[in-house]
């Protein structure tokens, strides 16, 4: 038997679903097919990275982080490759 694979919107709703506490946990499990067990643990992953919502500008500014150090070493690459060059020619001209 296959385990079922749930997508992070329909975690995200079921979370906050529980969150609200209109409808018991029972309730929850029987109306979207999930056990008890995972929605409190949906809920808790939920509780614990509520802040990550956030975060928008530090994850972006991450990515672009990233960005600049991948061209900065293709540059120092560039130009090590040129240096070897310059060297090796320097060395046939003594």
């Amino acid at each position: 038997m296959q385990r079922k694979r749930y997508n992070a919107e329909f975690k995200a709703r079921v979370a906050l679903e529980s969150l609200r506490e209109d409808r018991t946990l029972a309730e929850l499990s029987s109306a979207y097919g999930v056990h008890a067990a995972m929605i409190n643990r949906w809920r808790k992953q939920l509780l614990e990275r509520a802040h990550m919502a956030f975060c928008e500008n530090a994850a972006k500014g991450k990515e672009e982080k990233e960005g600049l150090i991948s061209s900065l070493y293709q540059q120092i690459g560039q130009l090590k490759v040129e240096l070897d060059w310059v060297k090796k020619k320097s060395n046939l001209l003594k």
